[in-house]
């Protein structure tokens, strides 16, 4: 087996700037964030060489997330790493010997204390946490914003549909750990979906996600970002909504034998009434006229899909 390293890049900056860590791989299987990271550590290693005006304000981290699930391909070993970070839980594992953990559990420990160690080595000023993801259906990409204002405002500048109201519906995220409740500093985060597992774009997306997100927070100048970054999210989001909002997620367990009906896609429209997918107890239908996001199309997986209705 492949051995992987947590780290995948570090980047300081010449200039006084924010602390900016990158995840990928949160779950195992969606590898186009953890691409996108490593070639934008590349991308900032020659910019300087090419553009002699180049500078970088800050420092910027890349971590793989669920690095044995990613190792095996998996989306996870024992339980879902993205619904691992709340207060009781994460208080559980700083506490606990590593033989006492399972195996996200340890994954989960060794984020915490990669982030803790490398925040009091930059101390920064402001913390700013993007968690790349992929789906499993086409259809669009999107940001998924907490509730903070902030977080809403650097979704936005992403240039994709900007999903709001997951953290009331959902525990033990990213979204819900990286926040100024947790940190010293103002700590703001966001998701992005960058497309399917597979699609060979994604990782393009994921890119052009990521140096939005560097420009935004200021790391790096307007002057300095091609166009072909936004040009690539705002191409891929035509049509889409700018803002939506979370009606419902139907949870699913492994017991459940939950199967989705074939063919939806993310931002399909669906009507009230209409059969969604069946699982041991029958049909499952839809209680609302809206959008249907993330659809189950594989094993593993704790969520069946999720219903949206459009904002703006």
């Amino acid at each position: 087996m492949e051995e992987l390293d947590r780290i995948i890049g570090r980047y300081t900056g010449s200039q006084p700037g924010p602390l900016i860590i990158a995840f990928g791989a949160m779950h195992g299987n969606e590898l186009a964030g953890v691409r996108a990271i490593d070639m934008v550590f590349r991308m900032l290693k020659v910019e300087p060489q090419q553009n002699p005006d180049f500078v970088f304000y800050g420092r910027m981290l890349g971590i793989r997330g669920n690095l044995k699930a990613c190792q095996l391909g998996v989306r996870y070993l024992q339980k879902d790493l993205n619904r691992q970070f709340t207060p009781e839980n994460i208080q559980r594992v700083r506490l606990s010997q590593n033989h006492d953990l399972n195996a996200e559990d340890l994954e989960l420990k060794t984020i915490l204390e990669l982030v803790d160690a490398e925040i009091a080595d930059y101390q920064p000023t402001e913390l700013f946490v993007i968690d790349l993801h992929t789906t499993t259906a086409d259809g669009g990409i999107f940001s998924i914003a907490s509730d903070a204002p902030q977080s809403l405002k650097l979704a936005k500048s992403l240039h994709a549909p900007v999903i709001t109201g997951m953290l009331r519906s959902l525990r033990g995220t990213t979204l819900h750990h990286f926040c100024c409740d947790h940190f010293s500093c103002p700590t703001t985060s966001v998701t992005f979906e960058a497309g399917q597992h597979k699609d060979p774009l994604s990782t393009r997306r994921a890119i052009a996600a990521l140096i939005n997100l560097l420009r935004s927070v200021r790391c790096v100048r307007s002057e300095d970002v091609e166009n072909r970054h936004d040009d690539i999210l705002m191409n891929y989001s035509k049509g889409l909504p700018k803002v939506a909002e979370l009606l419902k997620v139907h949870p699913v367990k492994k017991e459940d034998r939950f199967k989705m009906e074939p063919g939806f896609q993310n931002f399909q429209p669906i009507q009230k009434g209409q059969l969604l997918a069946n699982d041991k107890n029958g049909p499952i239908y839809s209680g609302y006229d809206c959008h249907i996001l993330m659809p189950l199309y594989q094993h593993q997986g704790e969520d069946g899909f999720f219903l949206i209705q459009v904002i703006e």
